[in-house]
C-alpha cells in the first residue's frame, strides 16, 4: 500500500496514515529484505553493530511498491531508492511494521522545515513499512571521515543548520535522542545545506512540552551523555541529552575525532561519566567555549539549543590561523604517530537498530 504525499497535503495525507488502525492494514506481499543482524552481548540499546552488508551489485533491485530499492547506504537501515516510472531518487529507511504509526507521528508535530527531511511516501509491505524521504549526496559522518576535521568558517555554517533542525524540533516537543553526525545530509552536491534525515526514532513530549523527562536509555555510545550511563531508571531531560550529543558533533568536526573514545564500552562509558576532554591550543577562544557549552557534565549547566543560537561563535566563526594550525598538527604527530588518524571520525561503537 502506498501513501503519495504532496507537498499541499502532505500535513492530511499523514494525519491519515497515522490516524488508520494498524489491523485493518491489507497484508500486500512485497520482497522482503534482509533481516536484522543477531542481538550481541551488550543490553538495552547501547551495543555496538556488525558492518553492513556490502550490496550485491550483479543482484536484481528489490522491488517495493512503486519503488526499486538499491544499494544499502553506509551505516544504517536506510537504502537508495529510484521511483520505476518517473526516476526519481529517493532515500528510503525500513521500518518494522509494529508502531510504525507513532514513530511517523513526528513528522505531522513539526512539520516543514528547511533543515528537517520530509516524508514523501510510505509504502506499507507485510511486514515492513518503507519510508521513503528525499534524495541526498551523503551523510556528514562520511563527508567528515574524508575530510579529517573541518575549518571553523566551514564547520559554522554546517552546524548552525544543524542546530536550527534541532531547535525547531525541541520547540515542537519533538526530542531527537539518537542524534549524530550521520542523521545529517547534505540535499546539495556543494555540500553546504543540511538537513535532519529521518525523525522515527524521536520522542513526542505530551502535554506540557516544557516537561521533558525521558526513563529509557537510548542512543549512540560516543553521543551519549553521562547522565544516561547512571544506574536505576532516574529520569533525565531529553532535551540536555540532545545538546550533549550536539557538542559531540561540533567538537568531531573541529578535532577531527571524538571527545570520548575507546575501544572497549566499559573504558569509554568511563570517560564520558567523567566528563573530562581536551581542547587543542589551535581552536579559537569563541570555538572552546561553544563546545564547553554544550559538554557540560551537569545537564542543568548546558545551554538551550535556542540559547546556543545566539553564540557569537555562530554569527562570525573564526578560521583557524594556518601557521598555528601547522604547528599543533606537527608536535601531535611526533607524540601520537598514527594513531590520530586511525581514530578520525570512524566509530568504534555505534547502535545498533
Amino acid at each position: 500500500m502506498s501513501i503519495g504525499m504532496t507537498a499541499a497535503s502532505s500535513q492530511w495525507c499523514l494525519k491519515r496514515l497515522l490516524d488508520k488502525p494498524q489491523d485493518n492494514l491489507p497484508k500486500w506481499k512485497v520482497a522482503r529484505l534482509d533481516p536484522d543482524p543477531p542481538a550481541t552481548g551488550l543490553s538495552h540499546r547501547l551495543r555496538p553493530r556488525s558492518p553492513a552488508p556490502k550490496s550485491n551489485e550483479s543482484q536484481s533491485p528489490t522491488r517495493v511498491g512503486s519503488y526499486f530499492l538499491l544499494e544499502r547506504c553506509e551505516g544504517d537501515k536506510t537504502y537508495r531508492a529510484e521511483h520505476a516510472h518517473t526516476k526519481q531518487q529517493y532515500t528510503c529507511q525500513v521500518l518494522t511494521l509494529r508502531g510504525y504509526q507513532e514513530r511517523l507521528a513526528a513528522y505531522a508535530r513539526v512539520g516543514h522545515h528547511d533543515n528537517i527531511c520530509g516524508l514523501l511516501d510510505v509504502v506499507i509491505g507485510q511486514d515492513r513499512v518503507y519510508v521513503f524521504l528525499p534524495a541526498h549526496h551523503g551523510d556528514m559522518h562520511v563527508y567528515l571521515r574524508s575530510r579529517k576535521r573541518l575549518g571553523e568558517q566551514e564547520a559554522g555554517l554546517l552546524f548552525a543548520q544543524m542546530l536550527h533542525a534541532v531547535t525547531h524540533c525541541h520547540h515542537h516537543g519533538v526530542v531527537l535522542r539518537d542524534l549524530k553526525l550521520r542523521r545529517f545530509v547534505f540535499i546539495d552536491k556543494c555540500r553546504t545545506r543540511l538537513a535532519l534525515l529521518g525523525l522515527n526514532d524521536c520522542v513526542l513530549l505530551r502535554g506540557n512540552h516544557d516537561d521533558d523527562s525521558l526513563t529509557d536509555r537510548h542512543g549512540c555510545p560516543a553521543y551519549v551523555s553521562p547522565e544516561l550511563l547512571t544506574n536505576g531508571s532516574s529520569p533525565y531531560s531529553g532535551r540536555a541529552a540532545d545538546i550533549w550529543s550536539l557538542g559531540v558533533s561540533l567538537y568531531t568536526m573541529l578535532i577531527g575525532r571524538y571527545p570520548f573514545q575507546d575501544t572497549q564500552p566499559a573504558a569509554l562509558f568511563t570517560k564520558i561519566r567523567h566528563g573530562a576532554f581536551s581542547l587543542p591550543d589551535w581552536l579559537s577562544p569563541r570555538a572552546k567555549c561553544l563546545i564547553g557549552c554544550m559538554l557540560r557534565k551537569s545537564p542543568a549547566e548546558r545551554l538551550t539549543a535556542s540559547e546556543l543560537l545566539m553564540h557569537p561563535w555562530l554569527n562570525n566563526p573564526r578560521t583557524t590561523h594556518h601557521s598555528t594550525h601547522k604547528t599543533h598538527h606537527s608536535s601531535h604527530k611526533t607524540l601520537q604517530n598514527k594513531q590520530e588518524d586511525d581514530d578520525q571520525v570512524v566509530p568504534t561503537w555505534t547502535e545498533k537498530h
